[in-house]
C-alpha cells in the first residue's frame, strides 16, 4: 500500500519491543502484517534460531495495535494505547517460529462497543495456518485513559 507510515510510527511501542515488521495492508475492519524472525526480535533464542510459539499472541496483539494505529493516523490523531485483555484458544501447529520464515499475521476485528474489540487473528507461512487466536481489547479513548490514570494514582 502506498502512502503510508512504517508500521512501528503506528505502534504505540519502542524497540525492542515492536516485533512486528511490516504492514502489508489494512481495510476498515482487518489488518495483514509481516514478521520475519531474526536476530533483533527480542524473544529470538540464538541456539535454537527461533522464536518461542507464545510470542504469537504478541504479535497478533501488535497487529491489532497496528490497525488501531492506522485509523488513529487517519483522522491526525496518535496512535492509541490499548490493552489486551486476554486470547481465547490459542491454537498452535508449532512450539516455535523459525528464523527467517516469513509469518502472515492477519486480525478481523469480529466486534466493537465502546472501547472493547474482539479480532479473529491468525498466523500463517505460505498459506499454511501456525496459529491462531481470538482476541479481546480495551482501547479507551484518550479521556478515559487520562480519568483511570489520575484515579489509579492520586
Amino acid at each position: 500500500m502506498a502512502n503510508l507510515p512504517h508500521l512501528h510510527q503506528l505502534l504505540p511501542h519502542e524497540q525492542p519491543m515492536a516485533l512486528v515488521d511490516e504492514l502489508v495492508d489494512v481495510g476498515d475492519k482487518h489488518i495483514h502484517c509481516r514478521v520475519i524472525p531474526d536476530e533483533r526480535n527480542l524473544f529470538f533464542d540464538t541456539e535454537s534460531r527461533t522464536i518461542p510459539g507464545y510470542v504469537g499472541v504478541e504479535l497478533m496483539a501488535q497487529s491489532v495495535a497496528g490497525w488501531s494505529g492506522y485509523h488513529a493516523w487517519g483522522r491526525g490523531k496518535s496512535s492509541p494505547v490499548g490493552f489486551l485483555l486476554g486470547c481465547r484458544c490459542y491454537k498452535t501447529e508449532c512450539s516455535a517460529f523459525k528464523e527467517h520464515q516469513v509469518l502472515d499475521i492477519y486480525a478481523e476485528q469480529v466486534l466493537e462497543n465502546n472501547g472493547m474489540a474482539v479480532f479473529s487473528c491468525r498466523i500463517e507461512h505460505q498459506g499454511t495456518v501456525l496459529a491462531n487466536s481470538q482476541l479481546n481489547l480495551f482501547i479507551p479513548s484518550q479521556e478515559k485513559l487520562e480519568q483511570t490514570l489520575k484515579k489509579d494514582f492520586l
